[in-house]
């Protein structure tokens, strides 16, 4: 090998209407309705783990999560202390 290191492709571009894709209904959809683990509204929506849980509540988590780190990482210089 040469030691050069080989460059990742660019993550994809966020489907349209948002940052998660739920278009499979076999995983993103259930029969019963179960409280949101983010609101508490009822739901038929299911997470990759399939948790009872809105898509637009999923996507608010996550983007809450990723400025709470990048805050982190601003403050402390690493995102653990």
């Amino acid at each position: 090998m040469t030691g050069r290191k080989r460059r990742r492709a660019p993550p994809p571009a966020p489907p349209p209407g948002g940052l998660l894709d739920w278009t499979d209904p076999s995983v993103h959809w259930s029969r019963h309705e179960r409280p949101c683990r983010y609101c508490g509204f009822p739901t038929h929506l299911r997470d990759s783990r399939r948790s009872p849980a809105h898509k637009v509540c999923a996507e608010y988590a996550l983007a809450t999560q990723a400025a709470e780190a990048a805050e982190a990482y601003h403050q402390n210089g690493r995102l653990h202390d």
